[in-house]
């Protein structure tokens, strides 16, 4: 089993600004609160068992199993191997993305050309490049890029027939929680969501503390009791 530091677990009240990255190590049995701290937050998320060298997030898996094409409580968000990596317990919005993926340096074209030189830390980076800085921190890379929940957003089908992002869905004061149902690795991105026409990033607050008992992501759906059995299974 792959060892989770012991320092992995973030000060409460730590806050991620608009347009950053981050990660941690969360323990089964943990959970993690997420804040918006402004209108229209987005946060693209992945998801890594720690005891495994190749298991995270799988949303197709994720979606298939448990009929919906949104996240929304008590859903389960499983791995690759059919296990529950983490269960989100609550939210204040029904509806997080999960279609989308992540943004690209491709989606920053529309809002003009940015770098360091003229912006300096205020520079605008997509949702790709701080989720590979973060990954290279903990000895992955793109290889390990998968398909993301983006909390906080919604998308619609529009009058095309494509898909519309929801404008400022969320409002400061938004939240969702998760509960790790393994240990896990959680790195995320704070940059606007791919669908986003404005370049308007919100941070978000992150604070840790014991996942109180919630039996509903267990009888949500059979798929969902199976998907939590096994988790519980590989941390017995």
């Amino acid at each position: 089993m792959i060892a989770v530091p012991g320092t992995s677990t973030p000060a409460p009240g730590r806050v991620v600004p608009g347009g950053a990255a981050w990660s941690t190590y969360l323990r089964a049995g943990r959970e993690v609160r997420l804040t918006t701290l402004g209108p229209g937050a987005n946060v693209s998320l992945l998801l890594f068992a720690t005891h495994s060298l190749v298991d995270r997030l799988n949303v197709s898996d994720t979606l298939k199993s448990q009929m919906s094409a949104r996240i929304a409580p008590p859903m389960v968000l499983m791995s690759d191997l059919g296990l529950a990596l983490a269960s989100m317990t609550g939210s204040s919005l029904d509806w997080h993305d999960c279609l989308c993926g992540h943004s690209t340096d491709a989606h920053l074209v529309r809002f003009g050309p940015s770098c360091y030189q003229q912006d300096r830390n205020a520079r605008r980076l997509s949702a790709r490049t701080g989720l590979l800085s973060e990954l290279r921190k903990h000895g992955k890379g793109g290889a390990d890029l998968h398909g993301c929940v983006n909390l906080f957003s919604k998308v619609e089908i529009d009058a095309g027939g494509g898909l519309q992002l929801l404008p400022r869905y969320s409002t400061a004061g938004d939240w969702v929680t998760l509960r790790a149902d393994l240990d896990l690795l959680l790195v995320l991105s704070t940059a606007p969501h791919p669908l986003a026409t404005t370049w308007a990033p919100a941070g978000v607050q992150i604070e840790v503390g014991e996942a109180p008992p919630d039996d509903a992501p267990r009888t949500f759906r059979a798929e969902s009791a199976r998907a939590l059995a096994q988790s519980a299974l590989v941390m017995a």
